[in-house]
């Protein structure tokens, strides 16, 4: 394996088991984190109804996602659908915060979200299981890939505010 390869299974690792554990914080509430039940009250102040649906759909896709994307097991769909998911999650929290994670800016979201795509982009490691089953995508591919999920991220931010919109009332 040479050092670039390395450098990406350790970014794989890194990048990978941190969504995962954030993952596990709201499915699981392990390391203080909320629970199902708590993320469900936190997507339904957030305003995405069904609340349980999109708390089981977005904890999911942090605690699967990461382990996949850390395993490295079809990795440019997996990683595409994180990118997804970090622009939800700065969009939707951490935007209005400014850039410093120390007041909740979006700062940690979006490395998490670059590292995802870095690896997205990147031809899979030798230490994978895309590697080991000799899956790969085309450069294009995975970078359509990535710019879906940037555009999925976005349009589903807008899902609270289209359900927010109530129907006139006649007089």
């Amino acid at each position: 394996m040479d050092t670039i390869a390395l450098a990406l299974f350790i970014l794989q690792l890194g990048i990978g088991l941190t969504f995962a554990a954030h993952g596990a914080q709201k499915v699981f509430g392990w390391w203080n984190g909320p629970g199902l039940a708590g993320w469900q009250g936190a997507m339904e102040r957030m305003g995405y109804r069904p609340a349980r649906l999109f708390a089981l759909v977005s904890s999911l896709i942090e605690l699967v996602g990461g382990l996949l994307l850390a395993v490295g097991f079809l990795t440019p769909i997996v990683a595409a659908v994180l990118v997804a998911q970090t622009v939800v999650i700065i969009g939707q929290v951490h935007w209005s915060n400014g850039f410093f994670s120390t007041r909740s800016g979006f700062e940690f979201p979006m490395v998490l979200g670059i590292g995802a795509a870095a690896i997205g982009l990147a031809a899979p490691t030798p230490v994978s299981v895309d590697s080991l089953i000799g899956f790969s995508a085309d450069p294009t591919v995975r970078l359509a890939l990535l710019v879906a999920g940037l555009v999925v991220g976005l349009l589903t931010l807008s899902i609270p505010r289209v359900g927010s919109h109530q129907a006139p009332t006649s007089a």
